[in-house]
């Protein structure tokens, strides 16, 4: 437990910041489990779609340090790669 005033304000500030950053990816995961039940069914239009949707959001994470911006380029091309492929 922080002890120190300077201490306190950290972990406050890093409860806020886990919580901002759960939201944004719990949703980015929720898009691309779309995107790959789409390309598992073989829907090219609907992985098409959810695709669109999702890049933006993967992107968005990345500029927030949601998530590490080479973790979103990797996902977003295998994701692509995916849609592409059906």
């Amino acid at each position: 437990m922080a002890n120190h005033p300077q201490a306190q304000k950290r972990n406050r500030q890093r409860v806020n910041r886990q919580a901002h950053h759960r939201h944004f990816r719990t949703s980015m995961r929720t898009l691309i489990k779309s995107v790959t039940v789409a390309v598992s069914a073989k829907e090219s239009d609907k992985a098409r779609d959810a695709l669109k949707t999702a890049v933006p959001l993967i992107d968005s994470c990345a500029q927030k340090n949601a998530i590490p911006r080479k973790r979103a380029s990797r996902s977003i091309s295998r994701l692509a790669r995916a849609v592409t492929s059906i």
